[in-house]
């Protein structure tokens, strides 16, 4: 009988322990995914992830998303309501997300809405997807917001472009009594948590419908085909790479998302849900990922319009000031090899000025005869050139006095090209310089194209930006 007891003793133990074992066991696991697909992680990062460990969820509103979480490729079990549309018949080229819920002041939605439409041609339309999750608990203000919806948008739900969506609060994870980190009101930590939950929500859903995502919120105006502009920036990131590409420089509105991509950012919002906003993740995310630069491109895309915020009915003025209504006439920018003879101040080398990102290229002060050129890898017909010095923090830091030249005839090795002969295009004026119908004006395929300063400056130079535009290519 003894050792009966003590047999049972024994298996009693072997028994916690091994459920402790096992408990860890999937912790350990569950960050060496972590630690495997995203290469490395920031000490920041690791702070946040043990802070997050150590907080208990509720086990029988969340177990279905943390069991979830040992796989962050994988999608999150949940169960959404179509409060209109259907599913897609059809993969898109991109799928544009919003999620809403009720404000104290104001309502935008029909407006943004609108507004992507509106902004789109018919083309464009037949390759994008609008996604609206209506994240209220308020059941009779959704009903009232899909009536407006389905009213405005009909045709645009019968041709299966626009969804609305909802997630019942019982897969909401603890809102109540959450860390007040930044010395936020116990109510800012409740809102900016559940925006994060119903933006990982919405990402989850959209995982599967294009090839890539944009967020935008529910105040947004667009700019004209900027679906356009968007596929164009993509092409020219081919075979660079990235993980969040920026349309506009406002909190999370214009973020662009490879759709493969969506999976793992929906367990990250869901993990670190209470610990800060949602712009604030998308940081750590894409550092996580191992872009660490921002890549923002201008003019911008999406510009916010609303007045009063969803938190609190506070004032919200802020304005992207980089935001243009007609955007389509983003530049082409072929590829070319970037040279100077100046003196290149720090890391702002020649390669910046002819970006879309938000980059430039600053020299100390320049000597008559320098030059900043531009050697195109294939001969090119151009139709509007368009070059823009000076910042508005160095409005002096311009060219004062100088030329645009373009030319043809290349000489030289691979890092020694240049033109033989130059023709002249016209002079900078208050440091810009802007030319349209280029290929009515030179006869030739234009080589070369350079930047010549006319006359010596104490001014250091600032070349913000090159904007090449091309017509038919040769032999084409």
């Amino acid at each position: 009988r003894h050792n009966l007891k003590y047999f049972d003793k024994m298996r009693c133990l072997r028994k916690r322990s091994a459920v402790s074992f096992l408990g860890i066991l999937v912790v350990c696991l569950l960050f060496m995914n972590l630690y495997i697909e995203d290469g490395y992680v920031l000490e920041g990062d690791k702070q946040l992830i043990r802070e997050t460990a150590t907080h208990q969820l509720n086990p029988e509103r969340y177990v279905h998303s943390f069991k979830d979480l040992s796989n962050f490729s994988g999608s999150i079990n949940i169960s959404y309501r179509y409060l209109a549309g259907t599913p897609l018949p059809r993969k898109r080229y991109l799928t544009i997300g919003l999620s809403s819920v009720k404000r104290k002041k104001g309502n935008y939605l029909l407006e943004t809405i609108k507004s992507i439409f509106e902004q789109s041609s018919y083309e464009e339309l037949k390759e994008i997807a609008v996604v609206v999750q209506l994240a209220d608990f308020d059941s009779a203000w959704c009903e009232g917001m899909v009536q407006d919806i389905s009213q405005k948008f009909a045709h645009h739900i019968i041709a299966g472009r626009l969804i609305v969506i909802h997630v019942p609060e019982d897969y909401y994870p603890v809102l109540d009594g959450l860390k007040r980190n930044y010395n936020d009101p116990e109510d800012r930590v409740k809102f900016r948590s559940k925006q994060n939950v119903d933006y990982a929500f919405l990402l989850n859903f959209c995982a599967n419908l294009s090839d890539y995502y944009v967020m935008l919120e529910d105040d947004v105006r667009c700019s004209k085909n900027f679906l356009t502009a968007v596929k164009k920036v993509v092409t020219s990131r081919e075979g660079s790479y990235w993980v969040t590409l920026e349309f506009s420089k406002l909190g999370y509105i214009g973020k662009l998302y490879h759709s493969h991509d969506l999976p793992r950012l929906a367990h990250f919002l869901l993990m670190f849900y209470q610990e800060m906003p949602c712009d604030w993740l998308l940081i750590h995310f894409r550092g996580l990922l191992a872009q660490k630069e921002v890549i923002r491109f201008k003019p911008s895309l999406f510009q916010h319009m609303g007045y009063y915020s969803s938190y609190k009915g506070a004032e919200n003025k802020l304005k992207d000031d980089d935001f243009e209504e007609e955007s389509f006439d983003i530049p082409d920018n072929p590829p070319a090899n970037l040279h100077t003879n100046m003196n290149v101040f720090e890391n702002y080398e020649a390669s910046k000025a002819y970006s879309s990102i938000d980059e430039y290229f600053w020299g100390k002060a320049p000597s008559t005869g320098d030059f900043y050129g531009i050697v195109f890898e294939k001969p090119i017909k151009i139709s509007k050139i368009k070059v823009v010095t000076g910042t508005e923090d160095r409005q002096n830091d311009i060219l004062h006095h100088g030329a645009l030249e373009v030319g043809e005839k290349i000489v030289g090795s691979k890092k020694g090209r240049q033109c033989t002969t130059y023709l002249r295009l016209g002079e900078f004026k208050n440091g810009n310089f802007e030319i349209t119908d280029v290929e009515h004006k030179v006869l030739f395929d234009i080589n070369c194209m350079r930047i010549l300063v006319t006359k010596s400056q104490k001014e250091w130079l600032i070349i913000r930006s090159i904007s090449v535009w091309t017509s038919q290519t040769p032999n084409q």
